[in-house]
């Protein structure tokens, strides 16, 4: 993985959604592989329970910025200090179903024991940036959302654990920026509007 890619990338903003978040994908050195930092949402949430995310929620009035939100969300969810993240880049605002735009970030974080908060997570997950380029792990579906339109949802299927959905489309841009990854030119399967999602 190679981060400088995230260098000569211009971020594409999301400027007319009704709320604002931002996230931080943590990258971490563990045993002398590369992985993201995600975690396992808590069942109990009221927005994408049992989803995989990076640490990240909604802008608060006090957050001067974007970047203090991720920054700020990380801390709380997995106990991630600012003073520990060396952001080294951003990809492209994503806008959520529940219209949200997420603004990533990417960071780089230490190897460490990271402890959820157990109202908002219910699992920290490090995920290796070799599984996840495995094209054997990767597969996408394309259908029509009732408000959005037709779109194509990304699944990495890893270690027994499934990141799609946003984080999914944040993944997808983050591989082609800092790996040899690429997403595959055509989807696996074209489905109906409402067939079963994972969790």
């Amino acid at each position: 993985m190679d981060l400088s890619g995230l260098g000569g990338h211009t971020p594409m903003p999301i400027t007319d959604a009704a709320r604002e978040a931002g996230v931080l994908a943590p990258v971490v050195e563990r045993d002398g592989d590369v992985h993201l930092l995600f975690t396992k949402r808590a069942e109990h949430l009221g927005e994408h329970p049992g989803q995989m995310s990076f640490p990240g929620g909604g802008r608060e009035p006090f957050d001067a910025t974007l970047r203090h939100t991720a920054l700020r969300e990380a801390d709380e969810e997995v106990g991630l200090s600012p003073t520990e993240v060396e952001i080294v880049g951003r990809i492209d605002d994503i806008r959520t179903s529940t219209d949200y735009a997420v603004r990533p970030f990417v960071g780089l974080a230490p190897d460490t024991e990271y402890v959820p908060d157990e109202s908002e997570v219910a699992e920290v997950v490090l995920l290796p940036v070799e599984g996840l380029i495995d094209p054997s792990n990767y597969e996408s579906e394309r259908r029509t959302h009732p408000e959005y339109g037709d779109h194509r949802i990304h699944f990495f299927r890893v270690d027994g654990y499934t990141v799609w959905g946003a984080t999914g489309r944040m993944v997808v841009q983050l591989l082609e920026l800092t790996t040899d990854w690429r997403m595959p030119t055509e989807v696996d399967r074209v489905v109906d509007p409402d067939a079963d999602l994972p969790v």
